[in-house]
């Protein structure tokens, strides 16, 4: 796992090993330095600099450029300067290096353009001149320059990945540690290639962590030929009603489930839909429940005899919101034998429920939600849009509140326990379609079948689900794809994994 960083901890770290271990003019020039080692420009080529360290970290880099004999011009926003960064000005001008202001400057007359406009600091609107120059950036960029954003994309929020005017990048370098910005929110839409180069800097704080194929190793792990279903967990899938029978059938009849790895996944439905969902039913079991008006009957002696033996159970999946459903949900946060997976309308049953919020605190089975922003905003009162600019520390904040784990969906996928933070990039634009959350859920509920850890469970589920998804979208593509298609490539997701080659964490 990589760490990643908080704008206020990547500040905090920098500034102590400024103090303690090295100059901050030698680690300005060491940012430079690697992020000029990072690519390969073409000339000419265009810095573009604001005001503040990142801008410093320009003029290195112009500095570099010109030693290396690359035609280059540093593109001035401002005569203002850090000490640091007049340093290297300086150096700059010394050199002969070409200067000039955006304002009189057409971007599109250079083959690279590097972007040192804004660094970690930048929160809340772009405004003139930055605005423009954004813009004369990303007008280049279509008309094809290369484009190389400095740390991070100047508009993009370096703890959100929020904005409204942001550079396109083809390669951000990130310095030191990556920050959630480079993940979360719109990030994925403007950073094209991500790197980071380590300066030295050492973490002063918590970090967060960024998943890796190879963390999962032990999760996906060969199976000895002395097993036997049962050695892998006997899970539940509960959900479906007349109006939503396609969410939990696709759930089930994908096999999403039993393709990572679960020892037996039974489907528990209505028995209104069990005849249009048994003729999918293959590998799958079956059990049916007591139903009225399409939807779910609370029947306490047959949930019982469903759920015997399950070790797991994930709820919600297009089952509609009732009466009946919520006494559902009453009863499986009251069992202390079986893991729980929350989604969909099971998490809008506990929204709208102030006696079920109370139960959710004080249930004592291991417990994971999976809301999007949306139900989010209804579990925790807290608006979609305040989620999105501080995803992180709502999410961490709720776990903590509630004692449970949570995997808040979005481009990036943030998994907490309140007390450890996770960041899964994996994911693609063509799994914004109907079912792909149904599939995650059944992805979670058969990996919990073998793990024990939910907080693990959480993690491999969303990296796995990501990986097969975005794997369907590079032999489909972005409009066509849909979540079966996900799951056809849970298989592949897998191997992938499995042929990972590092040591685990």
């Amino acid at each position: 796992m990589q760490s990643v960083l908080s704008s206020e901890i990547m500040r905090d770290s920098d500034r102590y090993t400024c103090e303690n271990v090295v100059s901050s003019r030698e680690l300005m020039y060491t940012a430079g330095k690697e992020i000029f080692a990072s690519c390969e420009l073409k000339a000419p080529v265009a810095i573009v600099c604001g005001s503040g360290n990142n801008a410093g970290d320009g003029y290195v880099i112009a500095s570099l450029i010109k030693k290396a004999g690359i035609d280059c011009s540093l593109i001035l926003l401002s005569d203002k300067r850090s000490p640091d960064g007049q340093y290297y000005f300086d150096i700059c001008k010394d050199l002969g290096v070409d200067i000039k202001y955006i304002n009189d400057t057409d971007l599109s007359e250079f083959a690279s353009v590097i972007d040192c406009i804004f660094g970690i600091g930048f929160h809340g609107e772009v405004n003139e001149p930055e605005k423009s120059a954004i813009n004369k950036i990303n007008k280049a960029r279509e008309k094809g320059a290369y484009v190389l954003s400095a740390d991070i994309n100047s508009g993009l929020d370096s703890d959100s990945g929020m904005g409204e005017t942001i550079v396109t990048s083809d390669l951000t370098v990130s310095v030191g540690y990556f920050k959630s910005g480079h993940f979360l929110g719109k990030a994925k839409d403007h950073i094209k290639k991500l790197v980071n180069c380590d300066i030295g800097i050492k973490i002063i704080g918590e970090s967060y962590y960024l998943v890796e194929a190879d963390d999962l190793k032990n999760v996906f792990a060969e199976r000895k030929n002395f097993s036997n279903k049962g050695d892998f967990g006997y899970v539940a899938l509960l959900g479906g009603c007349t109006s939503y029978s396609g969410a939990v059938k696709l759930a089930s009849m994908a096999y999403a489930s039993m393709r990572c790895g679960a020892g037996v996944a039974k489907l528990i439905i209505p028995r209104e839909i069990s005849e249009s969902v048994m003729p999918y039913i293959l590998e799958n079991t079956l059990s049916v429940i007591d139903s009225q008006n399409g939807g779910f009957v609370f029947n306490e002696e047959q949930l019982s005899c469903a759920l015997k033996g399950i070790k797991s159970v994930a709820i919600g999946m297009g089952m509609g919101q009732s009466d009946e459903n919520a006494k559902i949900v009453k009863y499986l946060l009251g069992r202390e034998d079986i893991s729980l997976i929350l989604d969909a309308d099971a998490l809008n049953t506990i929204a709208f429920s102030e006696e079920l919020k109370a139960c959710l605190k004080e249930r004592k089975a291991p417990t994971l939600l999976t809301p999007h922003p949306k139900e989010f905003e209804r579990l925790s009162g807290i608006s979609v849009s305040d989620i999105l600019k501080s995803p992180i520390r709502f999410a961490k904040d709720f776990a903590l509140k509630y004692g449970l784990t949570l995997l808040l969906k979005g481009a990036s996928t943030v998994i907490t326990d309140g007390r450890e933070v996770y960041i899964v990039d994996k994911g693609c634009a063509g799994m914004a379609t109907a079912g792909s959350g149904d599939v995650l859920s059944g992805v979670l509920a058969g990996i919990s079948g073998y793990t024990e850890n939910i907080l693990r469970t959480a993690i491999a589920g969303a990296y796995v689900a990501g990986l097969a998804g975005e794997y369907a979208q590079s032999e489909i593509n972005s409009i066509s794809m849909t979540a079966r298609d996900t799951v056809e490539n849970l298989p592949k997701a897998i191997s992938y994994i499995m042929k990972s080659r590092k040591e685990t964490i």
